[in-house]
């Protein structure tokens, strides 16, 4: 049978030397290159070299069949010229080939070491109205959509599309360019009717550049994320080797992490410890020399070393507290026996909602030594904080931040010096506080004594609330009148 090859005329033969091919399939029009390697694909090839140089080209069904027979290949092939032949050192043959025509096979039998096929050519469908050429346009632009998302494929390709003359060439081209199964291409080689190849294409097309789309979003967000790693990664490599020329590679970084060593190790409320750890990012971003470093290192120490949830036990046999008070001073029945039933009342009560002790008289009679007793009684830390001559709300509050030489007020401070949460607070001379235009610390000792206020005191400085309510508060007066 004769056709017509791009302005040639071409006599097909009815019976051509067969070879199977594993893993690719042949599409008309186009040229490719393979590689021979079993022995009877060697001999057919030899075969057709020493005819005409045509040959029967047909994909397996299973690449791995070694032999395969009728049964294992498919139906429809291609019709092929060889154009080159090349032997290789490993004794293989790579082979240059040009896809001629569709053929359905009809025989196939073994003549000497190589198969031989009777076939039958499938003529080209040169079906055109408008609906193929609607189909076509459509085919072409997503082509060129799927090629410029696909950076497998060149787009010199898409140069060489107003070329194609014919739509079957046209979707010949098309198919062979696209990157998919064997099982697809052999599907759309075996459609003999352009419309049914156009349809096909469309769909494949569709829906190969739905997943090039979605490839690009996660490669981009991929890229976009390895991109921020990467500069952090040279940012911080950067810093670390101009704090080498400094010469303060490691100083920044070991103290910051000594400190998150040290907030790991304290017991304190979560809001505490979430504070901490901002400020200590604070400080690691901070050129450590810098005024303000400073400053956020002085409140991280302080918040480090206040005992927030540090308490000692009591001492519960009232007959030892008894024998202390007594052994301590002698007489002084009466502020004894108050005393203790106040010791009782807590120990019942756990927390009392009520009075706090004042101790009322003149100097020197022992009301400060009596606190201290009372202590060492119920085996508490003591701290004093003597109130006289005090004018400044400072004093009890502390300062805010933003004042240079800022530090947390006396009350903070005696808690940090005890070590515990609960110790026995003595304030002296309270009938001796003042006040004037820098505030009345009278006022701000209410929240620090007002059971009702002092479970959550708030310093200017830790801007933190520390828990007061376990704290035995002693007050001493030298009068009652104030």
């Amino acid at each position: 049978m004769k056709i017509e090859y791009n302005e040639e005329e071409i006599e097909i033969k009815v019976s051509l030397p067969v070879l199977p091919l594993r893993d690719i399939v042949i599409i008309p029009h186009m040229i490719y290159t393979f590689l021979v390697g079993r022995q009877f694909t060697i001999s057919a090839l030899h075969e057709a070299m020493v005819r005409d140089k045509q040959i029967l080209l047909c994909a397996q069904k299973e690449p791995a069949t070694e032999n395969p027979a009728q049964k294992d290949l498919h139906k429809i092939g291609v019709v092929a010229r060889i154009l080159q032949v090349m032997k290789l050192p490993n004794g293989t043959l790579k082979v240059l080939v040009e896809g001629l025509i569709r053929c359905r096979i009809k025989t196939y039998k073994k003549t000497g070491s190589f198969y031989t096929s009777r076939i039958q050519v499938v003529p080209p469908d040169n079906s055109s109205d408008k609906e193929i050429e609607a189909l076509s346009r459509m085919v072409q632009e997503l082509f060129i959509q799927y090629v410029r998302l696909n950076r497998r494929i060149p787009e010199e390709v898409l140069l060489s599309m107003p070329a194609v003359n014919g739509y079957q060439r046209q979707a010949d081209t098309i198919a062979a360019h696209i990157l998919m199964k064997m099982e697809t291409k052999q599907e759309i080689l075996e459609l003999e009717m352009v419309k049914e190849q156009l349809s096909r294409l469309s769909e494949i097309l569709r829906s190969e550049i739905e997943i090039l789309n979605l490839e690009q979003k996660i490669d981009g967000t991929i890229r976009e994320s390895l991109s921020k790693d990467q500069k952090e990664f040279y940012l911080k490599q950067q810093l670390k080797a101009i704090r080498e020329e400094l010469g303060q590679s490691d100083e920044s970084t070991n103290e910051v992490n000594n400190l998150r060593e040290k907030l790991a190790k304290i017991d304190a409320p979560d809001e505490v410890k979430e504070k901490t750890e901002e400020e200590i990012k604070k400080l690691s971003k901070m050129h450590p020399y810098s005024a303000e470093s400073a400053v956020v290192r002085g409140y991280i120490d302080w918040i480090l070393a206040l005992p927030w949830n540090i308490v000692t036990r009591d001492r519960i046999d009232f007959g030892e507290v008894k024998s202390i008070l007594d052994g301590d001073h002698y007489g002084l029945e009466k502020p004894k026996k108050r005393i203790l039933e106040h010791l009782a009342v807590l120990k019942v009560a756990g927390k009392v909602r009520g009075p706090i002790l004042c101790l009322v008289g003149p100097p020197g009679v022992g009301k400060t030594s009596v606190g201290r007793s009372i202590a060492r009684a119920l085996d508490r830390k003591f701290v004093r904080m003597s109130l006289g001559g005090i004018h400044d709300e400072a004093e009890i509050r502390g300062h805010r931040r933003t004042y240079i030489g800022s530090l947390p007020g006396r009350i903070i401070q005696l808690i940090k010096q005890a070590g515990s949460s609960n110790p026995v607070f003595l304030l002296d001379e309270v009938d001796k506080i003042g006040s004037d235009f820098r505030g009345d610390p009278a006022s701000a000792l209410l929240e620090v004594l007002d059971p009702e206020q002092n479970f959550a005191f708030s310093d200017n400085y830790l801007e933190l609330d520390f828990d007061l309510s376990t704290v035995l508060f002693i007050t001493t007066a030298n009068s009652i009148d104030g």
